[in-house]
């Protein structure tokens, strides 16, 4: 074989637990020639379960690699990653490296829970992904019922290619071809799809082959094996060297390994990585290992000789990856034997946190205590194991805590001062609070002619390089955007540390100032069990204070899906177990932070106290007759060097009088709902600094003025001046496109897109009229900066009396509820054949019959997923706009390259 011509592809294997993931390991490496015996999880002699721990419990806990020749010039390196929902960041760390991922589904279950979840992250990811549905041998599966769930649950785009040989059929050419639309006009003309268009569809995730089968039984294999082979695209890399490393781990003798992915270029023995040198090279199969003198880009390899590479780490070329999603929720508290050294064992143990970094070992100095977060019970008892066979400790869990977060609910100003004698450093932070799940921004709006570019780079460092605990519980603040608006040096007495100390005093005092809320961590749960225990069920969840969808019943068992908080839903199972005399089963999945739904409660319990806080320190220090003082976090801004660029008393014709643009009310300290009431200036007013105007925008709204303005457009493009911008009229098709006979028009499937997108899907689970609105937002703005017309229709079919459809007006778009007995689709079409042809008309949904309805019209069609790219691109769009026009009149430390001020983000 020519290594030259040698194809390198990463695929990761994933699946929910007990879904046949190693069985089917097992079977490619058999079916490929690679193994001449099968193993299996029941004997412990399976290829990929090396570990004792493994092979006991019958589980996948640590990725492993096996290498899987597919052909002459394909090598494909099989990453087999943990299913159980306990070990999902190491599954999830695996992902920074795929090309591909093979996703094992469960004949007999169908879509899980965790299934979903895996769903979700190779979405996130945009890794190119093949299915193969396990266990189709057992009684009662369904391949045709079992397909229909797949295109509901996770793509409408999951094809079947169980029968596919080597020419299509017109039925899978058609379905194929639905998946795109330039090969769709291809096809119309030709009749034909080739392999290579199949191959591309998949590599850009625009289609998801689904193979049926029976991985213990080998049926269904050889064929899966031979559509790897046969739609797998190499990926081309750069000359230069880079890397991804994705996992830590120890060998035998217990020497440090970092595993990575050449991602450019060549990795060889001896090349120096920063201050470090590559000791070893090895290319691992299952638990034996070649060492090699170099790594191709492509290949997977362990090195030795890297002392300080973490999981996520980019080399070379390679950036750093984002924090993962997934990360654990529980807090425990690990106790020794009576006489242990605490501090001692912690430093052993931080060894542990390279290997799995989401373990967040702390040592608690004040209670002499090692806290440790973890996943679930299950990683509990595999990390004690570790503990005692790798470092002789006989270690317990208490019951693990919940792991809170504290965001702000309303924008607030934090000052910094930091003086005390020959040094000094000021910072002022806007904190605004951004949408669940948002994770930490950081940007800075202000010019370099006020604040040097080196000090605003150190303020933003500051600002990233820990978790700034909040003033609830000390618990780490999250879905918050940081914005440095001013600050000041002194030429002769500012040092870094300086910096560092303004910084952190002003997030302290920032959140003082701000109106906070505690966060607690939510699961999404699907339960299952016999339809007389439903009720009990029901009322347990109302109970936890959780919601659910409305149940669906298979036979004598009901599925009840929805949403409750970790700290009253963790031990149900126990619960549901006893109840349903071992019958019912529980599937959790992280589902966010949510506004926690006792917070009083907790708070009480915990007693934090943020001014005791000696480590986190709320007020300022200011210097006077040469020694410096401390000034409590409310007597700050009084005592400020520089106003933070907000106006109070501006003058405007059009102000309203109980709130005067630019004002910054004042509001209680603690508990309050807004900025802190201090006056403030800033060379010359508010509207002098256009990159200030903008976020005081974006926080507080639009001034009245503003308002007219924009209603005045509004009211041209409605043709009337009355109705404010939500009218309504009964009508048809023709009295809209007549009286607005704009060039380009959009028609958008209400209900579809809502379905179809994740976020207004959960939010319609939860208040239907709010998704709805949500969705007319966003398409509002959207209509703004594409200058089309906008029509979103809904159906109305099931409405009694509803003769006409009903025509309203949101903002600068148009919004149809359909009479009785019409659906959106119907209306869609009708519209269609009335305006192409005057209009270029586009269509967006993804119902397939619409499609191929409006395409054989000749009107244009973007899918659900498009329509949300589109609208994506037209928000990055607008903040790379607004940036450039930023940065005209002054300079500024971010330039306009990236979408968005954000210097940081952490998720």
């Amino acid at each position: 074989m020519d290594n030259k011509k040698l194809r390198y592809i990463c695929a990761g294997l994933l699946a929910h637990v007990d879904a046949g993931k190693t069985t089917l390991s097992e079977a490619l490496l058999y079916g490929s020639g690679r193994l001449r015996k099968l193993g299996r999880v029941d004997k412990k002699d399976a290829f990929l379960d090396t570990d004792a721990m493994e092979r006991e419990r019958g589980i996948t806990i640590f990725s492993k690699q096996a290498l899987l020749p597919l052909g002459d010039n394909l090598q494909v390196t099989l990453l087999d990653t943990p299913g159980h929902v306990d070990f999902s960041a190491e599954m999830e760390r695996t992902l920074q490296v795929l090309d591909y991922a093979v996703l094992l589904i469960n004949g007999a279950d169908g879509v899980q829970g965790h299934t979903e979840t895996l769903w979700k992250l190779l979405s996130r990811y945009r890794i190119p992904t093949f299915l193969f549905i396990n266990k189709m041998d057992q009684a009662g599966t369904d391949r045709a019922k079992l397909l229909l769930e797949l295109e509901t649950k996770l793509s409408e785009r999951c094809i079947d290619f169980t029968d596919i040989k080597e020419e299509y059929t017109e039925q899978f050419s058609e379905a194929a071809a639905m998946c795109d639309d330039e090969l769709l006009a291809r096809y119309l003309e030709s009749g034909t799809v080739t392999e290579e268009e199949i191959a591309a569809l998949i590599s850009e995730r625009k289609l998801f082959p689904c193979w049926f089968g029976s991985a213990l039984k080998l049926t269904g294999v050889d064929d899966f094996i031979a559509g790897l082979a046969r739609y797998m695209i190499g990926r081309s890399y750069p000359d230069t060297f880079g890397a991804k490393v994705f996992k830590i781990a120890r060998d035998a003798q217990g020497n440090r390994e970092t595993w990575l992915k050449v991602t450019g270029g060549k990795l060889s023995v001896r090349m120096q990585i920063g201050e470090e040198k590559i000791d070893r090279i090895r290319i691992y199969d299952g638990s034996s290992f070649e060492p090699v003198s170099e790594a191709e880009a492509g290949m997977v390899c362990a090195v030795q000789g890297l002392s300080h590479a973490v999981a996520g780490m980019g080399l070379g070329a390679e950036p750093d990856s984002e924090k993962p999603v997934l990360e654990p929720v529980l807090s425990y508290r690990l106790s020794l034997p009576d006489g242990s050294d605490m501090q001692a064992a912690y430093r052993k143990l931080k060894v542990l946190e390279d290997e799995e970094p989401e373990l967040s070992l702390t040592w608690n100095e004040k209670l002499s205590e090692i806290h440790v977060k973890l996943m679930g019970e299950v990683q509990t008892e595999i990390l004690k194991r570790m503990i005692a066979e790798r470092f002789r400790m006989d270690a317990e869990f208490t019951e693990g805590h919940i792991v809170y977060r504290e965001t702000i609910l309303r924008p607030a100003i934090g000052i910094g001062h930091f003086e005390p004698l020959r040094h000094y450093a000021e910072v002022h932070l806007l904190l605004e609070p951004l949408p669940r799940g948002s994770g930490m921004e950081y940007a800075t709006a202000l010019s370099t002619d006020k604040l040097p570019g080196n000090w605003q780079r150190l303020v933003l460092t500051h600002l990233m390089e820990r978790e700034h605990p909040g003033v609830l519980t000390g618990a780490p603040i999250t879905d918050m955007r940081i914005t440095l608006v001013a600050g000041r040096a002194h030429e002769k007495h500012t040092e870094g540390g300086d910096f560092r100390q303004a910084t952190y005093r002003a997030v302290r005092q920032g959140l003082m100032e701000a109106e906070c809320a505690l966060l607690e961590p939510w699961y999404e749960f699907t339960i299952e069990l016999p339809a007389e225990a439903a009720g009990h069920a029901m009322t347990d969840i109302r109970r936890m204070e959780g919601s659910f969808e409305a149940p669906e019943n298979t036979g004598d068992m009901t599925v009840i899906r929805g949403r409750a908080p970790v700290s009253e839903m963790r031990s149900y199972q126990r619960e549901l177990t006893a109840y349903t005399r071992g019958r019912g089963r529980m599937t959790l999945r992280f589902a966010g932070y949510e506004l926690c739904h006792d917070q009083e409660k907790v708070l009480s319990e915990i007693g934090y106290d943020p001014e005791r806080d000696i480590d986190n320190p709320t007020g300022s220090v200011f210097c006077a007759h040469g020694a410096g003082f401390t000034v409590p976090w409310n007597e700050v801004p009084a005592y400020a060097h520089l106003e933070s660029g907000l106006t109070e008393n501006r003058t405007d014709t059009d102000q309203d009088p109980d709130f005067t643009e630019g004002t910054v009310r004042q509001q209680p300290a603690r508990g309050g709902n807004g900025l802190s009431g201090r006056t403030a200036s800033y060379d010359g007013g508010y509207a002098a600094d256009a990159e200030l105007e903008e976020i005081f925008r974006r926080t507080f709204g639009t001034s009245k003025r503003d308002e007219a303005r924009h209603k005045g457009l509004l009211d041209r493009a409605s043709g009337s001046g009355t109705d404010g911008g939500k009218g309504k009229r009964s009508g048809g098709n023709g009295d809209i496109f007549s009286a607005d006979p704009a060039e380009n028009w959009l028609l958008v499937d209400g209900y579809n897109i809502i379905h179809a997108w994740d976020e207004l899907k959960e939010l319609a689970a939860l208040n239907f009229d709010a998704a709805r609105e949500r969705l007319l937002d966003i398409l509002s703005n959207y209509q703004g900066f594409k200058h089309c017309r906008v029509l979103v229709v809904f159906d109305a079919y099931k409405v009694p009396g509803r003769v006409n459809a009903e025509v309203e007006q949101w903002n600068n778009i148009y919004v149809i509820y359909t009479k009785q007995a019409e659906t959106a689709d119907q209306y869609i079409a009708k519209a269609v054949q009335q305006i192409n042809g005057r209009y270029n008309v586009t269509v967006a949904t993804s119902d397939r019959l619409v499609q191929l309805i409006i395409l054989g019209q000749g009107a244009l069609r973007l899918s659900a997923r498009e329509l949300y790219e589109e609208v994506e691109a037209v928000n990055a769009q607008i903040r790379r706009d607004y940036t450039e026009r930023r940065t005209k009149t002054e300079n500024y430390v971010l330039k306009p390259d990236t979408d968005s001020t954000t210097e940081g983000k952490k998720e």
